[in-house]
């Protein structure tokens, strides 16, 4: 049992990050303990990822190869092609890493192609009218 306490309790000043210092510890412990993950979909015909040694390689519709470098603490698996899992034990790492990848195609609100999260609903626009 771990439990955090401000030094200080009447102290405004450092009992108002006692917050912030107990939810950065806790996460700091489930990542060591369980990790996290978030999952990612490649949504779109002829996109696909691949990994290579210390790269993941996506073909976004591009005239060229997208190379992405893992860093370090961070695993990436690919599945089917479509379905990337980042993994690590910091919860900011992992978001930034698959916020990072998202942002190489974003989905598109039209025809909805590109990179998403899993689970993530698009609000789909409607086109042009036709003449």
């Amino acid at each position: 049992q771990l439990s955090a306490q401000p030094a200080q309790p009447s102290d405004r000043s450092s009992s108002k990050f006692h917050g912030l210092a107990r939810s950065l510890v806790a996460n700091a412990v489930h990542g060591v303990s369980q990790g996290f993950t978030k999952e990612l979909d490649i949504v779109g015909i002829g996109y696909r990822a691949e990994v290579s040694a210390s790269q993941v390689v996506f073909h976004l519709g591009y005239s060229h190869p997208v190379p992405f470098a893992i860093p370090d603490g961070i695993q990436i698996a690919v599945d089917k092609q479509n379905h990337i899992t980042v993994a690590g034990i910091d919860r900011q790492r992992v978001g930034q890493v698959a916020a990072d990848i998202r942002a190489l195609r974003k989905p598109d609100p039209y025809k909805q192609k590109g990179i998403r999260y899993t689970g993530e609903v698009l609000k789909k626009k409607v086109g042009k009218t036709g003449a």
